[in-house]
């Protein structure tokens, strides 16, 4: 008997799930999570306007960033008004920008200088919240991480005070979630390419990397110890290049992988220090700024070539900056060491005042950096959970997760003497909280699981998020300056003197 050949069914021609599975993100665009996104940062942004002028007057290191701010208005370069000179800075220039558009809109009060911090926090709640959505696939989870960093007294108050962190925590988040946006976006074209008969995608510009190189420019224009990030964003990128080509069934995956991957982080590393010199703009275009003509001052030309001389002088200038930040060994009340800060061991008063008014005989009002304690203290069982679920899992998600976790605090375990605080952990923070809701997310348990362990897991998920709420609200007094009792204050100082 003959037998007819026949067009196979469509099932059988599509991709094997298995590839299909290891390609495709975790979850579908939906419209009405941006609603939820949108309230989680309303709410954010209530909590940060409301008292954003208490304390009056500059607090803490706003003495130096809102008058820089202001400087730069004036000059387009720092300036130093007390001896009528140009300053020597140490920290470039952009987050000190962000701060003097709030100043030249708002003007140079507590309101001016400090409403860029608060845009730059809320804008920092949205992007963790739409980043934890897309890597762990719920919206649920992406609005609890939202709520997190809403609730969590370090960011809450960098976002209230005109310091550079907030922008450096900011800028680095948004620069990791556009590298993850762009790892989706590759292997949803896998799929498109493998599913249309074809070997691999035609060649696209990878604009998601581009935007994150771009931002991580900005990190770096803001505070220099983003470097530590760029270094892993990069090898990120040529391990996910590798990672999506195996996926997709390339035969020769570690070779196409890792020249394709070189390239672009060649070509991300020219994006990053472009936007950083660019962030330079003012100081080169002026002739009066500090150390402008290096150059000219040890007799040496600068003519014949303006711009090469031009960068070289911005070179000496980062040499004179560098030296003072290895030599900072000053003393400091509240200086901490890098063990110290997931512990809360040493949080920073950005002020305190004891005047009068409580109605009592004694009185307290104070700002202090501290994060939520329930939070903070989750932090480090968080990233070993993190760390065994990435293994007995094989997850992707937890080694991104864990390194940026550690590189906001390691790296300053190897600066020996060097001044230090509790701060220096800003662009750690929002990888930290992506460690809770990534265990979260597994207390919750999958789709698979039954609808017991579901509902369990979901009242101890939202317990959680609940007393972290309730802490915080504990806590508000102190974060926001509110004149309190002295016992009302002390109360609030768990660890005693190492919070005083």
């Amino acid at each position: 008997m003959a037998v007819t050949e026949t067009t196979p069914p469509a099932d059988e021609q599509a991709l094997p799930e298995a590839v299909r599975r290891r390609l495709t993100p975790l979850i579908p665009r939906d419209p009405i999570s941006w609603v939820w996104t949108a309230a989680v940062a309303l709410v954010a942004a209530v909590l940060r306007l409301v008292g954003l002028t208490t304390p009056r007057g500059k607090i803490f290191d706003e003495v130096y960033y809102a008058t820089d701010a202001h400087s730069l208005l004036e000059h387009g370069f720092e300036w130093d008004d007390k001896n009528n000179s140009p300053a020597f800075v140490v920290h470039p220039p952009l987050g000190k920008w962000c701060i003097a558009i709030g100043e030249k809109l708002f003007g140079d009060d507590e309101f001016g200088w400090r409403i860029a911090s608060v845009v730059a926090g809320v804008a920092a709640v949205v992007v963790i919240t739409r980043l934890a959505r897309r890597m762990f696939g719920s919206t649920v989870l992406g609005c609890a991480a939202g709520l997190l960093m809403t609730l969590d007294g370090f960011q809450f108050v960098l976002a209230r005070t005109a310091l550079l962190d907030i922008f450096l925590l900011t800028f680095v988040v948004a620069s990791f979630a556009c590298l993850v946006a762009d790892r989706d976006q590759r292997r949803a074209r896998w799929v498109a390419a493998l599913e249309a008969g074809r070997k691999r995608p035609a060649f696209q510009i990878a604009w998601w990397r581009i935007g994150s190189a771009v931002l991580l420019g900005c990190a770096l224009a803001t505070k220099w110890s983003a470097v530590w990030f760029a270094v892993a964003f990069v090898i990120m990128i040529v391990c996910w290049e590798v990672s999506a080509r195996r996926s997709g069934g390339e035969k020769q995956p570690l070779v196409e992988g890792l020249l394709s991957g070189i390239a672009w982080a060649a070509t991300y590393t020219v994006v990053t220090m472009t936007v950083y010199v660019a962030s330079w703009t003012g100081w080169l275009s002026s002739d009066n700024a500090y150390d402008r003509h290096w150059m000219a001052s040890q007799g040496k030309s600068e003519s014949d070539w303006p711009f090469v001389g031009a960068l070289y002088n911005l070179y000496q200038y980062h040499r004179a900056a560098l030296d003072f930040h290895t030599g900072l060994e000053a003393s400091h009340p509240y200086q901490s060491w890098p063990m110290q800060w997931l512990l809360l061991s040493r949080p920073v008063a950005f002020h305190y005042s004891g005047d009068p008014g409580c109605g009592a005989a004694q009185c307290s009002s104070e700002v202090l950096l501290l994060g939520t304690p329930l939070l903070w203290w989750s932090f480090v069982p968080a990233l070993l959970g993190v760390i065994y679920l990435g293994i007995s899992r094989r997850d992707w998600r937890a080694w991104p997760i864990v390194a940026g976790g550690l590189l906001g605090i390691v790296p300053w375990l190897f600066f020996g003497n060097r001044t230090m605080f509790y701060f220096y952990a800003a662009p750690s923070e929002p990888f930290l909280i992506l460690a809770v809701t990534f265990v979260l997310g597994a207390i919750v348990g999958s789709g698979a699981a039954t609808a017991t362990r579901r509902t369990v897991g979901a009242i101890v998920a939202g317990g959680y998020v609940g007393l972290v709420a309730i802490c915080f609200a504990y806590f508000y007094p102190i974060y926001t300056g509110r004149l309190i009792t002295y016992a009302s204050w002390w109360a609030r100082m768990w660890l005693g003197n190492h919070w005083v």
